[in-house]
């Protein structure tokens, strides 16, 4: 008996694991398929992963462990300048990397656990995520090519 090794297109399956924002069911994505605008399982509403993933508290480490590509979390507040000038880079990486990178903002005023167990002294910071470990950070807002830089660390 002989069995058959995995082809190279399962052997090189990633997926996302990401909560519905709609009705927070837990889903998990094919990375490859991501760009098909894939549907959350319980609701059917879209899961829009071609933009930057809002997470909190009790869905980041989730997120970032269960998902199989890097993941670039943006630590953000509402208030702040410096966050609002990163936002439209994060939206053109996001869309830009769908399906090799999950981009997610957490709101650091809505998750104040979270922001405290990275030690997140000054907002904006970006954090790339491998295997649930942070891997690399920036602090501040930074230019686009930066921001690039991060995500292929």
């Amino acid at each position: 008996m002989s069995s058959t090794p995995p082809t190279n297109a399962t052997a090189a399956t990633r997926h996302l694991t990401v909560r519905c924002p709609f009705c927070n069911t837990w889903n998990r994505v094919d990375a490859a398929r991501v760009s098909d605008r894939p549907k959350c399982g319980n609701c059917a509403r879209p899961l829009l992963l071609d933009r930057p993933l809002a997470i909190d508290d009790d869905s980041f480490q989730r997120t970032i462990t269960e998902t199989e590509v890097p993941v670039l979390v943006d630590f953000y507040a509402d208030w702040c300048g410096p966050c609002k000038i990163m936002a439209p880079m994060l939206d053109e990486v996001a869309a830009s990397r769908q399906g090799t990178l999950l981009v997610a903002k957490l709101n650091t005023d809505l998750a104040p656990r979270t922001s405290q167990q990275f030690n997140v002294r000054g907002i904006p910071t970006t954090i790339l995520f491998r295997d649930g470990r942070e891997v690399a950070r920036e602090v501040g807002a930074v230019p686009k090519a930066r921001l690039e830089a991060l995500a292929s660390k």
